[in-house]
């Protein structure tokens, strides 16, 4: 069970100011006790280091960061035709006055996260004047702080592009600052990510690593591999040219070989597994069921609450939508993004995943029932799969996971195809594709499928094919295809994809691989019937909730053309006659068009919004803004 949140340590008080984010230029206050005392102490130093993690908390840092990862390929705001605040985020047509981002109510999550560098900062100075290095805990401390700032550093450049950068803690004489350039940036953390790698304990070594809710190495390497794959990869730059760095240093044929090297350390250990069962990593014995153990798939969570403070916005967001209280929670809402609407019929219908993944269902009176082909829900995270009973509310106190170790597995068949080919890329998809499937079927869905991937471009695009089947929902995909050069190219085929599903057309895409998509064997219909529901915490929910209530399908995929049992219900538009489910109709052409309002290229990035720059004159926007 979860055994860490974000809080405050009554100490803390004495040793460092806990200011708010939008006061986070006054970090360092009068104390009692002088800085050689907090950070000679391990108790008081790993205050200072928790007091860090507080950002994730602020109000304008939970409610607004999920806002960064949709559109893409694979993900959509279900909201993106509203044509309002909301859906310009994800749309890329956010505008310097947006009214979800341009706000001065609190703090600006820009001005969050930078309170948590500057406490890293704080933290990261202390601990390197004062703090015994020969000492595991207090390594592990520095370390820490190293890696939350780098992780800080690599959202901000993902949401922003360009940003100031600042390593140490602000003094009056540098309160603003302008954009340093983002390879600058990435230059650092790669360094301080070695460091941090070092000095890190790993899982379970210390009281403070049991956890998945508080770094730890194993953490720490697969974030620095993202790093170093990002700063190799493609991005928009001040000049207006998405391309690659003009620097050596940041190169993948020099960054790929030292990110592969650090993986291999994690790969077949005691500290990082994949769960033999997929669903498994979110339901009742994962992250749904506050299940936070160090060691096994998921290696970083960010750790929220249940109660009145730093309570997180996780489920509210992404989980499975209920219109009404019922025996699993009175919270009213989830379903804010799902998939995109080809994503399901592109999975393999043996794939474990795609049920999981997508679900064209919502909860209404204690009984699933079905959603508009333009309104999927992700499923990976659902209210039924708690440990308790989510009340109503805002927050829900669900972690949200930033890495697990399928991510790492895919990144290291990447990085070992770019170095060596497929050959040696295969050992490490395979293992993520082979528990998707029963055994039964892995040598036709596994060995079969892989075997297209016989050249490093085949391999790539299978590599990338099967990020998209396993982390969708999971928001990496936006940073993954900025980085490949393929942000534009992906959402226009999504379109086409999509475009070809609601003809009920075959499909044929331009990659490498030739891949078919079949949707002209979809007849359009959907049939449904009842049954018990019984994947869920009974000793929690009790045994008598999902009595007639979880939904069976017929027609969802490919070949169910024929019309099931009179014990199944079809489809009904709003004037109670039978009406095709999958049609160029009900919004989906509405839902297409909205995937992107402008080049997601060019507006691949936020700009400062005009509360940031009112705050920070040195601050400019790219000039297409």
């Amino acid at each position: 069970m979860k055994k860490i949140s974000i809080k405050s340590v009554a100490f803390l008080a004495l040793a460092m100011a806990t200011a708010s984010c939008s006061d986070y230029l006054d970090q360092k206050s009068e104390s009692s006790m002088d800085d050689q005392n907090i950070f000679s102490s391990a108790e008081l130093a790993a205050g200072a280091v928790d007091n860090i993690y507080i950002y994730f908390g602020e109000t304008n840092y939970r409610g607004r960061v999920m806002w960064y990862g949709y559109n893409t390929d694979i993900e959509y705001y279900n909201s993106s035709t509203s044509k309002d605040g909301k859906s310009d985020l994800a749309t890329y047509n956010t505008q310097i006055s947006n009214d979800q981002m341009n706000t001065t109510s609190n703090a600006t999550l820009y001005a969050c996260m930078y309170s948590g560098i500057e406490k890293a900062n704080l933290a990261i100075e202390g601990l390197e004047k004062y703090g015994d290095m020969n000492k595991p805990v207090m390594a592990h401390l520095l370390g820490e702080a190293l890696a939350m700032r780098a992780m800080t550093y690599l959202d901000l450049i993902n949401m922003w592009g360009d940003i100031p950068a600042r390593w140490e803690p602000i003094t009056s004489d540098q309160i603003y600052a302008a954009k340093a350039d983002r390879d600058d940036i990435y230059e650092h953390i790669i360094a301080d990510m070695e460091r941090a790698i070092e000095l890190c304990a790993w899982p379970n070594a210390l009281e403070r690593t049991k956890t998945n809710t508080r770094i730890n190495k194993a953490f720490a390497i697969g974030l620095y591999a993202r790093i170093c794959m990002q700063a190799a990869g493609f991005s928009m730059r001040a000049d207006g040219q998405n391309r690659l760095s003009s620097r050596a240093t940041l190169s993948k044929d020099v960054l790929y070989p030292k990110a592969l090297e650090q993986l291999k350390k994690l790969y077949h250990t005691e500290y990082a597994s994949l769960k033999s069962n997929f669903a498994d990593v979110f339901n009742y014995n994962g992250i749904s069921g506050d299940v936070v153990t160090a060691g096994s798939e998921s290696l970083f969570e960010v750790p929220y609450a249940e109660g009145t403070v730093n309570r997180g916005r996780i489920m509210y967001t992404f989980g499975i939508k209920h219109n009404d209280a019922d025996g699993f929670t009175s919270m009213l809402q989830g379903s804010q993004v799902g998939p995109t609407m080809n994503l399901f019929f592109d999975y393999s219908e043996n794939d474990q995943r795609r049920d999981i993944t997508c679900c064209p269902f919502q909860w209404s009176k204690g009984v699933q029932t079905v959603q508009a082909l333009n309104k999927w829900s992700f499923g990976k995270l659902r209210y039924e799969w708690a440990n308790r009973f989510i009340k109503t509310g805002n927050d829900d106190g669900i972690n949200k996971c930033y890495m697990r170790y399928s991510d790492v597995l895919l990144m290291m068949a990447e990085l070992a195809n770019y170095i060596d080919g497929p050959t040696a890329a295969l050992p490490y998809i395979k293992e993520v594709r082979e528990r998707a499937f029963d055994a039964s079927l892995r040598a036709s869905e596994v060995d079969n499928y892989l075997a297209k991937g016989d050249t490093k471009e085949k391999m790539q695009q299978l590599i990338e094919d099967e990020r998209a089947f396993e982390l969708a929902g999971e928001f990496v995909r936006k940073a993954d295809l900025i980085r490949w050069g393929k942000l534009k190219s992906a959402l226009d085929e999504a379109k086409k994809r999509m475009e070809a599903l609601i003809q009920k057309e075959a499909y044929t895409s331009s990659n490498p691989l030739g891949t078919k998509y079949e949707y002209n064997k979809l007849s359009g219909k959907l049939y449904y019937k009842y049954e018990d529901y019984t994947d869920y915490n009974t000793a929690v929910f009790g045994s008598e909730a999902g009595k007639n209530a979880k939904l069976v399908f017929y027609g969802l995929n490919k070949g169910e053309t024929a019309t099931p049992g009179t014990d199944y219900t079809s489809y009904k538009d709003s004037k109670g006659a039978d009406t095709d489910w999958i049609k160029d109709g009900d919004g989906a052409r509405e839902a297409i068009e909205a995937l992107y309002t402008r080049d997601p290229e060019k507006y691949m990035y936020w700009p400062f919004f005009n509360v940031n720059i009112n705050d920070n004159p040195l601050l400019e926007n790219f000039n297409w803004y």
